[in-house]
């Protein structure tokens, strides 16, 4: 590399090889430095190679009134990260939080975590998990403690047997499936979702370089994942079908007929897995029943099962969640998770062995949240009804509603213009009523809007007030 730039008014340019940008292009990266004449004595001296063969190039300058150019640098991204769609949940509750915080009065409706404080035997776990100095770097895959807690849950509450090397903690579920995906598909995969999905599943999919596929449910069918469909769409490329039970964003629950239909299907095909979000699982009303994928005939030599602490014990800050399953694929994500974060939090570590201590299905704190839920549902879908034009499939778990407003499409609103699709009517009722909602095409359904009912009752009455007065003017453009 030269070691002076011979500088009159021209631009000289030191090209860095790609390597010590941290790129895998095979373009190179330029520094530009325009230089005034009465600086030619500016010299540039490489420094030489350490052990990891890092450059630094240092600029020494005597002059007192430099006048440099901004310095050029190639801003481009990965390609992959270009293919990814940001979270509009996560966009729509930091805009609600911000009015909120400016003092709007924004009733947040968007968010997806319970408004229920951690259950004190857990926090208190944790508190004390701090006095006692248990504040270390744990294991990578979790502690022994909490993946036998685990595995002993899994066989009481599911009835699927696992030995805590087929267990891998995380920094919350999300981390968990991201792993599980990036674990088992390879570039030109195909990643199978039925629709409306979580919104982190398809961008996934993609940060794997493998290829959602979005199969469609329909709403008289409560969302629910036709096993023909299903069945038209496996390829050779298939690799991985995610199914999520109770869901989110429907709170529809697979029946387990349905699911061992679906399981007798996948049976067909080797190379198909199947990744099982049940995080909601303990959030479900009666009759419904969960069912684990894992625990059906056949399944568990090719099921990711993914569960958590965040909605069931409120424990959304603590980032805790896991994964269960045959351990070739779980070391495969323990070994991206040891590059990655290393292990998840010694505290909620020990805040996690608490809660699953406090007994089947998380004992009465858990059903005491549970059904404060149910309460809050049977009064939306009651309230929500009663409005003209809205179309409800009741949901069975979790704590969202997933409403059909698509008949509202294409009026004009006095003051703010047409409401053309989910995200402007989303808009319209934040300027109109100030209630924060998630559009449905964050959700792979356009027609539908996301109503999280994780707020206290008097909040959810106050909000449906304030939509039904927003939707007074705007009526439906077509009957229902």
């Amino acid at each position: 590399m030269a070691n002076s730039l011979c500088t009159s008014t021209s631009i000289s340019r030191v090209g860095f090889s790609s390597q010590f940008l941290g790129s895998n292009s095979s373009s190179k990266a330029y520094v530009s430095l325009s230089l005034p004449s009465s600086h030619a004595n500016l010299s540039v001296k490489s420094v030489e190679t350490s052990r990891q063969q890092s450059w630094r190039i240092s600029a020494m300058s005597k002059a007192e009134n430099s006048s440099f150019e901004q310095v050029k640098v190639d801003i481009s991204l990965s390609p992959r990260v270009n293919s990814v769609k940001p979270s509009k949940t996560v966009a729509i509750t930091d805009h609600a939080t911000a009015l909120a915080q400016a003092g709007v009065p924004v009733i947040r409706l968007a968010a997806g975590e319970p408004d229920f404080d951690t259950p004190a035997v857990i926090a208190e776990a944790g508190i004390n998990a701090i006095r006692e100095g248990y504040t270390r770097y744990t294991p990578n895959a979790g502690t022994m403690e909490l993946r036998a807690a685990i595995c002993h849950k899994l066989k009481e509450e599911n009835g699927i047997s696992y030995t805590p090397d087929q267990i891998l903690v995380s920094n919350g579920a999300k981390q968990s499936i991201l792993q599980a995906v990036l674990a088992v598909c390879s570039p030109g995969d195909e990643v199978i979702i039925p629709a409306p999905f979580w919104v982190s599943y398809p961008e996934m999919a993609r940060l794997a370089d493998a290829t959602p596929v979005i199969l469609p449910t329909l709403i008289s069918e409560n969302f629910l994942l036709d096993p023909k469909l299903l069945e038209s769409k496996i390829t050779e490329k298939s690799r991985l079908l995610i199914l999520c039970s109770p869901s989110n964003p429907t709170g529809s629950v697979y029946p387990k007929k349905l699911l061992e239909t679906i399981a007798e299907i996948v049976a067909k095909h080797p190379r198909l897995l199947v990744l099982s979000d049940e995080i909601y699982e303990h959030i479900i009303y009666a009759p419904a029943i969960h069912t684990s994928f894992a625990s059906l005939p056949g399944m568990w030599e090719r099921t990711l099962t993914v569960n958590g602490f965040s909605k069931a014990f409120a424990m959304t800050g603590w980032r805790l969640g896991y994964i269960a399953g045959p351990k070739h694929f779980v070391a495969a994500c323990n070994k991206i998770q040891s590059q990655a974060t290393s292990g998840a939090s010694s505290i909620s570590q020990k805040a996690g062995v608490a809660a699953l201590g406090l007994g089947y299905a998380g004992g009465e704190a858990v059903s005491t949240m549970v059904k404060a839920f149910r309460e809050r549902r049977d009064f939306l879908v009651k309230s929500f009804r009663e409005l003209e034009g809205v179309k409800i499939s009741e949901p069975q778990g979790a704590f969202y509603l997933f409403i059909d407003f698509s008949s509202y499409y294409g009026i004009e609103a006095e003051g703010f213009g047409k409401i053309e699709n989910s995200e402007s009517l989303c808009r319209y009722l934040l300027d109109k009523a100030q209630v924060a909602l998630v559009p449905g095409d964050a959700f792979g359904d356009d027609s539908c809007i996301r109503i999280s009912y994780a707020a206290s009752l008097t909040t959810l009455q106050a909000a449906f007030e304030r939509i039904k007065k927003a939707l007074v003017s705007p009526r439906p453009a077509v009957p229902v």
